[in-house]
């Protein structure tokens, strides 16, 4: 291989482990609430603009406070089995690297959402980062396995960033909506947990499988599921949603609670498997049929 070649080479492999700092997936799950936020506070498609710039800034947000976790956790991910291969645990990035590259994003987040949109969903996308940072990792995520209900609060914030964009305030609806992220983050995660109960006590990280056991955790998700659902339907009273939302949120929200009591009554990998993977697409089903219902509805 020549030079040349090694050269291009590594400034990809680079870039690949920037990129993953930012835990990309993640991003994508709070994009896709932002917009659905915006689309109901405008009464329809938004001003293209803004919402470019409002998921660049909401990315980069994102993006900054992923790679401040993966700065602070980075203990706990080399002993960690799925996490071993993140950026700082294999040595491709170093510490203080990702550590000014989190804050970069978030610095330049801020400033972007300021100018292209306005200081309140600047603001709310900064306190997003804040809180994942500080009280979810810092604080919350070593002590309590209560630290994903509490923490959950940072990856619901994406309605409120996008609907403040749109109007410049924060809407009772878009509080409905990050209730729906608030409530849905447990037994999403806990899901996952499930799985992974043997390497987080490895870790010392108190999850809740960990900490109150398989059975309390998949009761726990059961009664979560039920909240949830009923949570979604807050949304017709208060929201101008209609019947194409109603049934969204009904069916996908029996899968959900089906799933959750197929979890309930037979614990396998499984089915905790199954239930994960689901909530990711109920979540991203869910909040498009909020944008669906609104711009159908004004047709």
């Amino acid at each position: 291989m020549t030079t040349l070649a090694l050269g291009r080479a590594s400034v990809i492999q680079i870039l690949t482990a920037y990129v993953q700092l930012t835990k990309p997936r993640i991003i994508l799950s709070l994009l896709i609430t932002t917009v659905p936020a915006m689309v109901l506070a405008a009464g329809g498609w938004p001003d293209t603009g803004l919402v470019v710039a409002t998921l660049v800034g909401g990315t980069m947000a994102a993006g900054g406070a992923n790679a401040i976790n993966m700065y602070v956790d980075r203990d706990i991910d080399q002993i960690m089995g799925r996490t071993q291969g993140r950026p700082l645990p294999s040595g491709r990035v170093r510490p203080e690297q990702a550590l000014i590259f989190g804050a970069g994003l978030g610095v330049t987040s801020f400033v972007l959402m300021t100018v292209a949109a306005n200081m309140l969903s600047a603001a709310l996308a900064l306190f997003g980062l804040l809180f994942y940072v500080f009280v979810y990792t810092l604080w919350l995520k070593r002590s309590t396995p209560q630290n994903i209900v509490i923490g959950g609060a940072a990856g619901a914030m994406p309605p409120l960033v996008g609907w403040a964009a749109v109007t410049g305030d924060v809407g009772l609806p878009a509080i409905i909506m990050f209730g729906i992220i608030f409530v849905w983050t447990p037994p999403h995660f806990w899901a996952l947990a499930l799985n992974l109960e043997t390497d987080y006590a490895r870790a010392g990280v108190p999850m809740m499988p960990v900490v109150a056991g398989e059975a309390s955790t998949r009761r726990q998700i059961l009664v979560y599921a039920f909240i949830l659902v009923a949570l979604t339907l807050l949304l017709l009273p208060f929201a101008d949603v209609s019947y194409f939302y109603l049934g969204s949120a009904l069916t996908l929200g029996a899968i959900f609670i089906y799933l959750s009591y197929r979890l309930w009554r037979a614990p396998t990998r499984r089915a905790a498997q199954g239930l994960f993977a689901y909530s990711l697409v109920y979540l991203a089903l869910l909040f498009t049929a909020v944008a669906v219902d609104t711009v159908i509805s004004r047709v």
